[in-house]
């Protein structure tokens, strides 16, 4: 009874020595790190909410294609031979490098347009395979982003639309916006942006064409040269509609859109709920509830633009 008092007391020392596998969490973004930074802050809050620590039961590894997709393969290649336990990522041309790269490790969409459509899951409320998340689907966003800038310009006839032809997601933006335009009596026209040099030209363009104001669709190379985007506009005093809150921020004019920081926050919890036993393929893909109007004041003086009130009373947030 004694020896085996010492055996099992050892066998309970040996075991209690072993460390404990801490997760390890994988970040794929095809923006900079300053890009991404708000994005990873709320996605980290998210994690701190539900009592993780970062270095102490939790661990992120972060990969940034910096606007450079061609390494976004590399990259995801990089996480999986990492063996982290879930990708996190964001938009379709993230998503889609993680997913021809592991068909094991969980992938959580932090934001994507179309999942379905992408071809990422079967269905929002069944998923399948191993990846889940959120989704940024919102049809009336295009319709509501044109009438905004009909309030702020009543006579607008004539906007000048920025997408990227191959962004996911950007067909469907695009349709959105025409068929809004239809009941609001505003033509389109419509600019193609394939990489960054293509940027300064298109505004020529839309100068050209008389634009009276820029919708900005989503676009990896758009957030990635935000900056020169707002300058531009600015410079040439376009009234601009951007879909995410970082555009204002940087000094354009207003947005409308899904709040991307809280998609990424709510993230969090779908890695909680993957590294508690949960199959990505049985978690349905969340749709977004909250939504942000934000005016920037100054640029709106700088373009010598008046933003009515009823317009200020709505926005969540306004940059004077």
């Amino acid at each position: 009874m004694a020896l085996c008092t010492v055996l099992f007391a050892l066998c309970v020392s040996t075991h209690a020595q072993q460390p404990t596998k801490i997760p390890r969490i994988g970040l794929l973004f095809t923006a900079t790190p300053s890009a991404a930074a708000a994005r990873i802050e709320a996605f980290r809050q998210g994690l701190r909410e539900l009592g993780y620590v970062e270095g102490k039961n939790i661990l992120i590894e972060q990969r940034y294609a910096e606007g450079q997709l061609n390494h976004m393969n590399e990259l995801a290649a990089e996480l999986v031979r990492l063996k982290v336990d879930v990708i996190v990522t964001i938009g379709p041309a993230a998503t889609r490098p993680a997913k021809e790269a592991t068909h094991a490790i969980p992938i959580v969409m932090g934001v994507d347009d179309d999942p379905v459509g992408n071809g990422f899951v079967a269905s929002l409320a069944r998923p399948g395979g191993n990846i889940t998340g959120l989704a940024s689907l919102a049809p009336e966003i295009g319709g509501k982003q044109l009438e905004l800038l009909k309030e702020i310009v009543p006579r607008l006839s004539r906007v000048a639309v920025l997408g990227t032809s191959t962004q996911p997601g950007n067909a469907q933006s695009l349709r959105e916006a025409e068929v809004a335009a239809g009941a609001l009596a505003v033509k389109l026209q419509y600019l193609d942006v394939l990489s960054p040099k293509d940027i300064e030209p298109v505004f020529r363009t839309a100068s050209n064409g008389r634009a009276e104001a820029v919708l900005v669709l989503r676009a990896s190379i758009f957030f990635s040269h935000r900056k020169q985007i707002v300058d531009l506009a600015a410079k040439r005093q376009l009234p601009a509609m951007y879909y995410t809150t970082e555009y204002v921020e940087e000094g354009g004019l207003m947005t409308y859109g899904v709040s991307i920081t809280d998609l990424f926050r709510r993230a969090a919890t779908y890695v909680d709920k993957i590294l508690k036993g949960a199959k990505p393929a049985e978690l349905p893909i969340e749709q977004p509830t909250k939504f942000e109007l934000v005016v920037n004041l100054k640029t709106a003086k700088r373009i010598g633009l008046t933003i009515p009130p009823n317009v200020l009373a709505r926005a969540d947030k306004v940059i004077k």
